[in-house]
């Protein structure tokens, strides 16, 4: 019989510093793409492959990872996918064109499932009575990850060069492979799912089943938003009337570390109003949040910013905790169809906004991400919604 506990402080800090090591070179570009489009003499089309590099590579290995993992093992993915995006890193500082620079942030991708997928499997199994409050600490720390990637490019940029401060975060992420050696227990409630073979039919099994569907459809449509706003709003407002720099558009992404309050505080929302429902309201702030970006005034964009930020990061906990509910076996395979659809849509969203912003500016790019919202409200309430009440998918 399994028996689990509450996991203590280290272990809490742990699951939140490997998903900030996981995130801290995923948008790490989106502060200083001013720069690189100067660099490079890029057009935004080639700027938005970029950014959307990184994230097609994840959705595109993000199944297999979950297949070897259900076989072989959790911690040995995490510690050895921190290594390896080490490298890649390093060598995004070396790029002598924003094509060399897309093959790297490429590469970059192919590492970060073997963190972000096997984790989420990890905390299902090891943390069965705290699944909502670890995932939320995981989130919590992807936040943080993701502005510090960003704080580091613009800020360091100013300092050293944007192609040092990427030996940096390299160096940084070394340290994160060898804090979570150290310090993330070992596996004691995994069970091998098998051979190959029975990984396929799990495979097929999670492709059929309804609740994992539309979680990745979900999932899509939030990391569309994100990236497509986070990107290309620092074109925005790198131009005329604002001209930040670099630096400037780094202390901008300080509104993220907000959502590192409001993450860990949306297992309470699940808790008393229902997973569904709280995915459903997160959609409307995100919403209601870009429409303000589409002012004048900086800091009612910054605000709009905030909204929108925290209605996604809220959107992101409450659908983790969802599938992670809805499945019994395969985990790490379900998490991997997840991250696929999800990563699916942010390389989606950073070509598709690219093409918007192109041809009409922020306007046209928010109209584009609004539709996508729009349709995500209607994944929430008309698939996830009816099945919310079903059981999960037993052995």
């Amino acid at each position: 019989m399994k028996t689990f506990y509450t996991p203590n402080f280290i272990e809490k800090l742990t699951i939140a510093m490997i998903g900030f090591f996981a995130f801290l070179q995923v948008y790490s570009v989106q502060a200083i793409l001013p720069i690189l489009k100067a660099d490079f003499n890029a057009s935004e089309v080639a700027i938005g492959v970029s950014v959307g590099a990184t994230v097609l590579a994840i959705a595109l290995i993000s199944p297999f990872i979950g297949i070897l993992s259900d076989t072989f093992g959790r911690k040995v993915f995490i510690v050895g996918s921190l290594l390896l995006l080490a490298l890649p890193t390093g060598m995004v500082g070396m790029s002598r064109s924003v094509d060399e620079l897309s093959v790297w942030r490429f590469l970059q991708g192919l590492t970060i499932p073997g963190i972000t997928v096997v984790l989420i499997a990890y905390i299902s199994e090891e943390y069965n009575k705290n699944v909502a409050q670890m995932t939320s600490l995981y989130v919590a720390g992807t936040v943080l990850g993701g502005f510090s990637g960003r704080f580091f490019a613009g800020h360091l940029h100013e300092l050293i060069g944007w192609r040092q401060a990427y030996l940096v975060m390299a160096i940084l992420t070394l340290i994160g492979a060898i804090w979570t050696l150290k310090t993330l227990p070992n596996s004691r409630h995994f069970i091998k799912s098998g051979d190959f073979k029975n990984a396929f039919t799990l495979l097929i099994l999670h492709s059929k089943n309804r609740q994992v569907i539309s979680a990745c459809m979900l999932g899509g449509c939030v990391l569309f938003s994100l990236v497509g706003c986070f990107t290309f709003i620092n074109l925005h407002l790198a131009s005329s009337p604002y001209h930040l720099d670099a630096s400037h558009l780094a202390n901008i992404f300080s509104l993220y570390l907000i959502g590192m309050v409001i993450t860990p505080m949306s297992s309470k929302f699940i808790i008393r109003f229902g997973t569904v429902n709280v995915i459903i309201s997160a959609i409307l702030c995100s919403m209601m949040g870009l429409i303000m970006t589409l002012a004048t005034p900086l800091w009612l964009i910054i605000i709009g910013l905030i909204v929108m930020s925290s209605g996604v990061f809220i959107t992101q906990a409450a659908t983790i905790s969802y599938i992670g509910s809805q499945v019994s076996q395969g985990r790490s395979l379900a998490s991997g169809l997840y991250y696929m659809g999800y990563y699916g849509g942010g390389s989606i969203g950073a070509w598709a906004c690219a093409i918007a912003y192109t041809q009409g500016q922020w306007k046209l790019a928010v109209a584009l991400i609004i539709a996508v919202q729009v349709v995500a409200l209607m994944v929430a309430w008309l698939l996830m919604k009816k099945q919310a009440n079903q059981q999960p998918l037993k052995k």
